[in-house]
C-alpha cells in the first residue's frame, strides 16, 4: 500500500500536479491563471477587458489588485487615484470612480 501511494504522488508531482490548471482568463480564481491572462490584456492594449479588469480591483489578492491596476493604466491612461495596498475602505472611492468611467464609457 505504501509503494503504491508513493507511486501515486510522485506520478502527480511529475506530471505538474493532480487536477488541471484553470483556463488563463481574468478572474480565475488562481492567480497563476488570472495574472498572465491580465498581462496579456495590458500588452495587447485589450479595451474588452477593461470591465473585467475594473472587478479585479477590489480582488483579495492584492498581486491580482496590483496587476489589475496596472493593466488598466496602460489600457486607458487613467488611474482615478486607486492605490491596490489601501484597505478595502480606502480603495472604494477610486473603485466608484473606475466603475462610473466606465459606466459612462458604455453610454
Amino acid at each position: 500500500m505504501g509503494v503504491a501511494r508513493g507511486v501515486v504522488i510522485a506520478a502527480c508531482l511529475a506530471s505538474g500536479g493532480c487536477f488541471p490548471r484553470e483556463s488563463q482568463t481574468i478572474g480565475a480564481i488562481d492567480p497563476m491563471s488570472s495574472i498572465p491572462a491580465i498581462q496579456k490584456a495590458a500588452e495587447s492594449r485589450n479595451q474588452n477587458a477593461v470591465p473585467a479588469l475594473v472587478a479585479q480591483l477590489n480582488n483579495d489578492d492584492p498581486a491580482i489588485r496590483f496587476y489589475a491596476f496596472g493593466a488598466l493604466e496602460r489600457i486607458t491612461g487613467q488611474t482615478f487615484d486607486y492605490r491596490y495596498f489601501d484597505d478595502v475602505d480606502e480603495r472604494r472611492p477610486a473603485i466608484e470612480r473606475w466603475q462610473r468611467w466606465l459606466k459612462q464609457r458604455k453610454t
